[in-house]
Parts: structure tokens; C-alpha cells; sequence
């Protein structure tokens, strides 16, 4: 394990049976509290994006945003918000996806992507993959290209990445940690 992944982890803190009995949440409040972590986490993503040639990043609801702006800003690129539907003013573009019980729709400004853009998705946790499968096709719907996905870590045993690996079309998909 790299020095990073020990400081980010070390930052993590589990809480059992939240939000229901037998889940394990992954609470990143202490890491977006200490500025050291934080900074680093921030660093680590905004290195992918420069990385994967990226013009713009895309932050999923709600701790996307979190993690997303401030990687969009370290690496001198613009931040689109993906927000669960009708949070967004004027003309959108919306998808729905299935969720364990039920499903949901997300959207972005229509004008906010533009052919030639390279899209980074980010995102705290990749589980299932459902999310990041809807932002994706928003974006391609958009008229850009999904440069990557970065997240800070993946829940490997829910399959999220192999559910995701057609949709990337062969751009990377990079957790920092693995769980």
C-alpha cells in the first residue's frame, strides 16, 4: 500500500448497519476534515485528470461535488454538477437508471458539454455502477467523450467495474483505494 492510500484510509471511518442493518458505510467526513488528506486526495485525482487529457470534469451527486470542484480547479479545468433530476434550471438532458429497489434519473445542462470535450467522471465510491453508467451516457448524449473515471475507492465485490467496462469504450477507470 502507498503512502497515500495509508493516509487516505487511515481517514476513512466505518460505521456498521448505516443507513440500514448489515451495510459497513464508508464515511470520508474525517478525510474531507483533515486538510492534509484532503489536499492529497484532491492532488491524486487532479493528476488523473490531467492524465487522461481531460477539458472538463463532471461531479456526481451529492459527494461528487465534493471531491470534483476542487479537482476540476487544481487542474485548471471546468466542473460540470450531474444532479439528480429537476434540480437544474433551463434545458437539460436526462437519464434514468435502476437502482437496488427502484430506480432514478439524473441531468446535466444541455449546453454544458460540447463535442471535442474529454470528460472526467469523479465520484466518491464506485459500488454498482448504476450512477456512473447514467453519467456516462449523459455525457456521450451530450456530444463529448468520457476520458475516464476516477473515484476514491471502489467496492470491488458489487461489480460496479464490470458493469462500467463497455460503456468506457477503453478509457481507465482509477479508484485509489479498493475495498
Amino acid at each position: 500500500m502507498t503512502g497515500i492510500q495509508e493516509l487516505l484510509l487511515s481517514r476513512i471511518r466505518d460505521v456498521a448497519d448505516y443507513p440500514e442493518p448489515g451495510v459497513m458505510f464508508k464515511d470520508i467526513t474525517p478525510l474531507l476534515a483533515d486538510p492534509a488528506a484532503f489536499t492529497a486526495l484532491t492532488d491524486a485525482l487532479a493528476e488523473i485528470a490531467t492524465e487522461t487529457g481531460s477539458t472538463k470534469v463532471v461531479g456526481l451527486e451529492a459527494r461528487g461535488f465534493i471531491l470534483g470542484a476542487p479537482v476540476a480547479v487544481r487542474a485548471g479545468l471546468g466542473f460540470i454538477p450531474v444532479r439528480k433530476a429537476g434540480k437544474l434550471p433551463g434545458a437539460t438532458l436526462r437519464q434514468a437508471y435502476d437502482l437496488e429497489y427502484g430506480s432514478a434519473e439524473i441531468e446535466v445542462h444541455a449546453e454544458d458539454l460540447t463535442p471535442g470535450d474529454r470528460v472526467l467522471i469523479v465520484d466518491d465510491v464506485l459500488a454498482t455502477g448504476g450512477t456512473a453508467e447514467a453519467a456516462i451516457q449523459l455525457i456521450q448524449r451530450g456530444g463529448a467523450e468520457v476520458s475516464g473515471l476516477a473515484v476514491l475507492m471502489e467496492l470491488g465485490f458489487l461489480g460496479g467495474r464490470a458493469r462500467l467496462e463497455a460503456s468506457l469504450n477503453g478509457s481507465p477507470l482509477q479508484a485509489l483505494l479498493q475495498i
